[in-house]
């Protein structure tokens, strides 16, 4: 292990019981997507740390949102280059579930809601952070950080600035959780898309006059077949039909319809494809009329040239601290899918843990504190370039 790697490595170690008092103190601090002034204490204890470590802290306000956090170091962009540190403080969880799944430490393992997905996420890149200001280690490359409030419920307000900065920056890293508790890097994510399907056919009653109805629930069921049959594992393409409702009583034939799509793709090829073959899709029953909305609104994260020269140094790197790395895809979407089309990224920087979404969920102290110490060493690495293995 070389001087610098193993010193940033001993940093983590030796800050353990801080680290985890910080990250107990975000769990305490319930912020669900929903609820935008839980937000406010998670992003006033981050901002303040980042002005501790000579950051400048701009709130980007939301309007139905509790907005979001952006920094960069108050000597701006010293060499000209940036790399992004990217988080969400939101949950899914609403206020009062700490009663019920409490912020508990046992051992090497801290619980509680939202600390896998992604508080310990922010509490790592606090910490590398501060481990390069204390050990006054300068990055080649200027780290800025955007901590959004919304990324749990879609970035609808954040995607415009996240996409902003990526095109400003020569690299991205993630801190959502890594995956499996192997701690496998995303290197690779679905895009996500979300259709929505009404169809209307002709009210009768049921038993008077049959004949003259048109059901859209008869209908819908020769639809959800066909939508079914778009998927195709092999290309890592998934249609699901998430929820299906319609008709008025039993005694009438149903005038009326509804479902909820949601489609995933590995590649962007397949995007275009998949959302043309859903919108094109034709009644069969004469009289019905069939209407189609929605489509692929994040594209996947790939494995691109940028993006795996990206981990191959973090592989790198990894080996100089004792981390085995592997690399995975990802069914879930997240912000790295946004900025992957404008700059190198690399995901699941965050937690090794289980359970995002789960009332099992968990972070492992012993396996996350090495991840912090390799966040700390992608910060000080040069400009990647995309022939690097």
């Amino acid at each position: 292990m070389n001087p610098t790697a193993q010193k940033i490595f001993d940093y983590f170690q030796e800050n353990r019981d801080d680290f985890v008092s910080y990250l107990k103190k975000m769990v305490l601090a319930e912020s669900p997507s929903l609820d935008p002034i839980t937000q406010e204490p998670v992003m006033a204890q981050i901002a303040e740390d980042l002005r501790r470590l000579n950051f400048e802290v701009k709130h980007v306000p939301g309007h139905k949102t509790a907005g979001h956090l952006f920094a960069r170091p108050r000597t701006g962009f010293t060499h000209g280059h940036g790399q992004l540190l990217l988080g969400h403080s939101d949950t899914v969880w609403p206020v009062g579930t700490l009663a019920k799944m409490p912020a508990d430490v046992s051992g090497t393992v801290i619980k509680g809601p939202g600390v896998f997905d992604m508080k310990c996420g922010l509490a790592m890149m606090v910490f590398a952070l501060r481990a390069l200001h204390d050990m006054e280690l300068q990055p080649s490359v200027t780290p800025l950080v955007f901590i959004n409030s919304d990324e749990e419920i879609g970035s609808l307000e954040s995607r415009a600035h996240i996409e902003e900065i990526a095109r400003t920056v020569d690299r991205a890293f993630v801190l959502e959780p890594a995956l499996g508790t192997a701690g496998m890097l995303k290197t690779a994510r679905k895009g996500v898309g979300e259709f929505a399907m009404k169809v209307k056919g002709k009210p009768a009653h049921a038993g008077l006059d049959p004949e003259r109805g048109v059901s859209a629930i008869l209908e819908l069921s020769y639809l959800v077949q066909k939508l079914f049959a778009l998927n195709n594992p092999a290309r890592g393409i998934t249609v699901n039909v998430g929820t299906i409702d319609g008709g008025t009583r039993t005694n009438v034939i149903a005038p009326e319809s509804r479902a909820s799509i949601d489609v995933r793709v590995l590649h962007a090829e397949d995007a275009k494809e998949i959302e043309q073959a859903i919108l094109g899709l034709q009644a069969t029953i004469p009289g019905i009329t069939l209407e189609m909305t929605g489509g692929i609104d994040r594209g996947p994260m790939e494995r691109t040239p940028r993006n795996q020269a990206l981990w191959h140094a973090a592989k790198r790197l990894g080996k100089e601290i004792g981390l085995e790395l592997e690399q995975a895809v990802s069914g879930g979407a997240s912000d790295g899918n946004f900025t992957s089309y404008y700059t190198a990224t690399l995901d699941g920087l965050g937690a090794v843990g289980d359970g995002a979404h789960a009332y099992h969920e968990f972070v492992d102290i012993d396996k996350t504190l090495p991840r912090g110490a390799l966040l700390a060493l992608l910060l000080l690495e040069p400009q990647v370039q995309a022939s690097d293995q």
